[in-house]
C-alpha cells in the first residue's frame, strides 16, 4: 500500500486550451509536420522540450521542480498517463506511473488547481509503466519487469489526493507488463521482450479481473516453429489469428511459459498497445512496426513501418526515420500518434486506412524532442480534444522528468 504523500503544485488555470471549432476540416489538432527530427538542436538548456509545428503552445504540467518524489537521487522517471475517464469531475485529474526500480508511485495532478500529490507507493512497486482507465471506473496500472504484476485501483474524484486502495490481478498475467487496453468485455496485455507476445482477458463477469480467462495471439498461417520471435523473420508475421486459451495455472505463474506451451505468436518487443474502434494497435519496438489487429475479422497487418510507408532514420547522416516506437495514443479523430523510443524522440501520427490495404495511408511527423538523454513516453489525450500530454523521461536536463502538454492555440 502507499507509504507517502507529497505534494507540490503548478501555476492555476496553466492548462489553457481553445474549444474545438465546429466542422474543422483537419480536426482540433490539425498540423502542419515539421521539417525533421531535432539531431541540430539537442540541448540540456532548453525552455520548452519539443520542436513542435506553428500553432501550438507547451505548458508545464508537473516536473521534479513542483514533485520531486524521490529528492533529487533517482529520477522520478515520469512514465505513462490516464485522466478520470467517467464519474465526477471527469477529466479533471491526471493520473501517473513512475518507472523507478523499486518504491514505485502513482501521482495525481489536478489540472485545475495544479497541486500534485503521490496516491499509491509501495516498496515492491518495480517499473511502474502502463495505466489505464477502464470502462468500470478503476485505474489498471502494472509492472515492466520480469513477474511483473498488474494492479486494480480505486480512484474517488471526491477524495482525489486520499489513498488509491489497490489489488493485484494476477489472472491477467505475470509478464513484463507495458501497456494495457481494456474494452467493455476485454483487457489487452503484452510482453515487453524479444519474443514477447500479445494477451486478451475476457473476465467471467464484467469488469471483474478476478476471475477469467487469458488468450494469447496467434497467426494461423505459420508453423508452430515460425511463431518464434526472429529479427530476420518478424515481417512474415501478418494475416489472420486466433486467441489460443492458455492454461490459467501457468499464467498466474509465469505468463511467457504458458504462451510457449501454446506455440504462440512471438513479436519483438510490443510495448504499447491502443484500442481505436475495433482496431487493437500494438507498438513493436525491435521491429519499427506498428501492427494494426482487427478484432472483427481477426486479421494482423503492418500498419506503420519503416521502410514501407515511413522512412527508415539514418541518425549518422541526420535523415529523419521511424525508429523503436513505443507509446501509442488514440488522437481526437481517431488517427493513432505514436512516440520513438529513441533519441531524438519523436512523435508521429498515422493516417487512416481509406484504401483497406491494412497500412497507414501516410504518416506524418508533429515534434522531436530537444533533450539529448530524454524519451517522450505516456502520450495521451484526456477530455480536451486540442491537448495533448507527454511525459519527458530520464532527461539530460536536471529536474526535468515530469508531464508537458502541448496545445493546439
Amino acid at each position: 500500500m502507499r507509504k507517502q504523500i507529497l505534494t507540490g503544485a503548478f501555476t492555476a488555470g496553466l492548462l489553457v486550451t481553445v474549444a474545438a471549432q465546429a466542422g474543422a476540416a483537419d480536426g482540433p489538432m490539425a498540423f502542419e509536420p515539421v521539417d525533421g527530427s531535432a539531431y541540430d538542436q539537442q540541448s540540456t538548456d532548453w525552455d520548452v522540450p519539443l520542436v513542435a509545428p506553428e500553432g501550438f503552445t507547451q505548458e508545464l504540467v508537473a516536473d521534479e521542480t513542483v514533485l520531486d518524489i524521490y529528492d533529487g537521487g533517482t529520477d522520478d522517471l515520469t512514465d505513462m498517463n490516464t485522466v478520470n475517464e467517467t464519474g465526477p469531475q471527469a477529466g479533471r485529474y491526471l493520473i501517473r506511473t513512475h518507472e523507478v526500480g523499486s518504491n514505485g508511485a502513482v501521482s495525481v495532478v489536478d489540472l485545475t488547481t495544479g497541486e500534485v500529490r503521490v496516491v499509491a507507493q509501495d516498496a515492491g512497486f518495480r517499473r511502474l509503466d502502463g495505466i489505464e482507465w477502464t470502462p468500470w471506473g478503476t485505474v489498471l496500472f502494472a509492472e515492466e519487469t520480469a513477474g511483473g504484476r498488474l494492479f486494480e485501483g480505486t480512484f474517488d474524484a471526491k477524495d482525489p489526493f486520499g489513498e488509491m486502495e489497490w489489488v493485484e490481478r494476477p489472472e491477467v498475467g505475470i509478464l513484463r507488463h507495458e501497456g494495457i487496453g481494456a474494452s467493455n468485455d476485454a483487457v489487452f496485455v503484452i510482453d515487453e521482450l524479444n519474443g514477447g507476445s500479445i494477451y486478451k482477458f475476457e473476465p467471467t463477469v464484467r469488469g471483474d479481473l478476478a476471475d477469467g480467462r487469458l488468450y494469447a495471439l496467434k497467426l494461423t498461417g505459420l508453423d508452430d516453429a515460425d511463431q518464434v520471435w526472429g529479427q530476420d523473420t518478424y515481417e512474415e508475421k501478418v494475416g489472420a489469428f486466433e486467441w489460443v486459451a492458455l492454461d490459467m495455472e501457468q499464467v498466474v505463474v509465469d505468463t511467457d511459459a504458458a504462451a510457449d506451451a501454446v506455440s504462440a505468436t512471438e513479436f519483438g518487443r510490443p510495448e504499447d498497445v491502443e484500442l481505436i474502434g475495433q482496431t487493437l494497435y500494438v507498438a513493436n519496438t525491435s521491429e519499427d512496426r506498428v501492427v494494426a489487429i482487427d478484432l472483427n475479422e481477426e486479421v494482423l497487418t503492418s500498419f506503420v513501418h519503416a521502410g514501407d510507408n515511413v522512412p527508415v532514420e539514418n541518425r549518422s547522416a541526420a535523415v529523419t526515420g521511424f525508429n523503436g516506437p513505443d507509446n501509442l495514443a488514440k488522437g481526437p479523430d481517431g488517427r493513432l500518434w505514436v512516440v520513438e523510443d529513441n533519441v531524438p524522440s519523436d512523435i508521429w501520427v498515422a493516417g487512416k486506412d481509406a484504401d483497406q490495404d491494412g497500412a497507414a495511408d501516410s504518416v506524418e511527423l508533429f515534434a522531436s524532442l530537444k533533450d539529448p538523454g530524454a524519451e517522450i513516453s505516456g502520450i495521451y489525450f484526456g477530455k480536451d480534444p486540442r491537448t495533448l500530454f507527454s511525459n519527458i523521461q530520464h532527461p539530460a536536463k536536471a529536474l526535468a522528468d515530469g508531464t508537458w502538454a502541448i496545445t493546439a492555440r
